[in-house]
């Protein structure tokens, strides 16, 4: 009997990698069918400026991002929050409509337009149906030529932010998030919340702000990524009209912040009924290093799979520490870290803490296991489909790949190389990282409650 139930779980194993193989080589197929992934340039000012473009013809809608690099929270300086209250501030709409007047205009036609600030990047963001598309432009035009830059909407931004950050206060996961960040990047801006804090919130002046804007949209640092139902000729020409309108710039570096290999550990005393920790070690592996699949791989075993991770298992399943707990690999071109969360009872965060270093030190000396190899090849390679089911998911890995310097389609093809992964060349690879043992530890607690 127990013959049969191993032949059949063979023949399964067998079925299932033919499956994987046969859908690898549809997506590529697919992909090369119904869309076209480019990288083409417009010249604007003897500036060539990149457009990351994919025509795509199954919906009459239009996808369009102008990202400026070396324009996020990075750049805040001595001003913690400033690319964030800046990005918040041109949302306000344009000086002559206001921010009411503005999104009704941009709502009457069900236009949506918005401006971001990641860590590294300022975005701004349109998106309508095609046939409104040309006028959804001219309003980004027109906010990019006259953005509200006035005290009555300096003041009420102002207040908003000062709100949000008041009751940030009282969310212990932000609060740990942001003491862990603090001890890992001591004396650089990624140590200071994107937020920013009350203080350097109050300090903020309206020339400050303008001096941003006006300082970090250009032409030098902008990316164009465009997409929908128009051609690559269309997206030029509505990229250089758009373009038209940004000074030429010079090109910004884009700081990197390496995160201490000192371990550190930080309490935070809450009135907490849980304790709520974080923690996170360096990762030393470059945006653009080809081994990201192998990082990839290993990083979903350890802790971002969920139910079926080491963290997970050893934390939850077998001792019933914490409901969850969370670990990941973050590789971006101004940082790159191993970071983790969970939370548990007071009077149980020093057991737990002990089992989340014993779990790490056990995964780069001895790896993974052939068991977790395969479920994680099965996961990866399974929901692939399902990250690039959408325009907006397309567009925003074509854009990763160029932003950390692949070349195009690399994303798709690691889908082979994940198949192809060995346990052996696994372990190699989680082995040379010792650095995931440095860890530094910021936890919100009450103190008395765990005594």
């Amino acid at each position: 009997m127990w013959a049969k139930y191993q032949r059949n779980g063979i023949q399964l194993m067998k079925y299932w990698k033919n499956l994987i193989k046969k859908s690898i080589a549809l997506l590529v197929v697919m992909q090369g069918a119904l869309v076209s992934q480019e990288i083409v340039h417009v010249k604007v000012k003897d500036v060539n400026v990149p457009i990351v473009f994919e025509q795509s013809t199954a919906l009459p809608i239009v996808s369009m991002q102008l990202v400026f690099g070396a324009a996020g929270s990075v750049q805040d300086g001595m001003d913690p929050g400033l690319a964030r209250f800046s990005a918040t501030l041109l949302n306000e709409g344009t000086k002559s409509l206001g921010a009411v007047g503005f999104a009704k205009e941009l709502e009457q036609r069900a236009i949506s337009l918005s401006v971001h600030a990641g860590t590294e990047t300022l975005v701004f963001e349109l998106g309508s149906l095609k046939e409104s598309f040309e006028y959804g432009l001219e309003k980004l035009q027109s906010l990019l030529k006259e953005p509200n830059l006035t005290k009555q909407s300096f003041e009420k931004v102002r207040t908003m932010t000062l709100g949000s950050l008041s009751r940030k206060m009282n969310d212990y996961d932000y609060v740990a998030r942001t003491a862990l960040n603090g001890l890992m990047y001591e004396e650089t801006p990624l140590a200071h919340p994107a937020l920013g804090t009350p203080e350097s919130i109050q300090k903020l002046t309206l020339e400050k702000v303008s001096n941003f804007i006006n300082t970090h949209m250009d032409l030098s640092n902008a990316i164009v990524v465009i997409g929908g139902d128009i051609s690559q000729e269309e997206a030029q020409k509505y990229a250089k009209a758009l373009l038209s309108h940004l000074e030429v710039g010079a090109p910004r570096e884009l700081p990197h912040a390496k995160p201490s290999s000192a371990s550190k550990n930080l309490v935070l005393d809450k009135p907490s009924e849980q304790a709520y920790i974080y923690f996170g070690s360096p990762f030393n592996m470059d945006a653009n290093d080809p081994d990201q699949y192998k990082a990839r791989v290993a990083a979903f075993i350890l802790g971002e799979s969920g139910f079926g991770s080491r963290l997970m298992e050893e934390i939850r399943v077998k001792r019933g520490l914490a409901y969850s707990a969370y670990g990941r690999v973050s590789v971006n071109r101004s940082s790159s870290k191993f970071s983790g969360y969970l939370q548990t009872k007071n009077a149980n965060k020093t057991d737990a803490i002990k089992i989340v270093k014993e779990v790490i030190a056990d995964f780069v000396k001895n790896g993974a296991t052939k068991e977790e190899l395969d479920q994680a090849k099965r996961f990866l390679l399974g929901s692939e489909p399902l990250r690039t089911e959408t325009l907006s998911q397309r567009l925003s890995r074509a854009f990763m790949e160029y932003y950390r310097g692949f070349e195009s389609g690399y994303y798709g093809r690691q889908l082979a190389l994940i198949e192809e992964l060995d346990l052996k060349t696994l372990n190699a690879f989680i082995a040379s990282h010792p650095e995931l043992n440095d860890l530094s530890i910021a936890v919100v607690t009450d103190v008395n409650a765990s005594k």
